[in-house]
């Protein structure tokens, strides 16, 4: 299989600087962006957003000690993005299997949903520590048989 690589590549969509006010903090496991991004465009009306990912999302923000050097980073973009893009949500985002879970906390099966619940609030406990004036939404989602389905998570 031959890839090509363009060497330069024009695109239409103009940039638009104006500030988007909106952070999303999710898993960087690819496979979830198409059904995370529907459900930010269709269920939550966001078009626009700025994306910290990360493997395990909001978990490096619920202390675990295997992800302190991920807190440190994250803890450091989010401050960066609240002050300089004038943040005024986060919506924070887990999805099913994932491998941060299994690989770096060493849970299975339920264990993993269990453990994400909890990790999203309590992340966003210490997100709100940061910048108390934010607006957090939190969810978890759910494979279905044809496509996901996000729960709302009470932070």
């Amino acid at each position: 299989m031959v890839i090509t690589k363009p060497t330069t590549f024009e695109v239409h969509t103009a940039f638009d600087a104006t500030s988007i006010g909106t952070a999303v903090v999710c898993c960087s496991d690819g496979r979830f962006v198409g059904p995370m991004d529907e459900f930010l465009h269709q269920a939550l009306g966001i078009s626009r957003y700025d994306c910290l990912a990360v493997p395990g999302g909001a978990a490096c923000l619920a202390g675990h000690f295997a992800a302190w050097r991920e807190e440190e980073a994250v803890t450091f973009q989010l401050k960066f993005l609240i002050e300089m893009h004038a943040l005024h949500r986060i919506v924070l985002i887990a999805h099913p299997d994932c491998g941060f879970y299994s690989k770096r906390l060493r849970l299975f099966g339920t264990e993993i949903e269990e453990q994400e619940r909890r990790d999203i609030v309590t992340a966003a406990h210490r997100i709100r520590s940061l910048a108390p004036y934010l607006e957090i939404d939190a969810f978890v989602a759910r494979k279905l048989a044809a496509g996901m389905k996000f729960e709302a998570v009470k932070v």
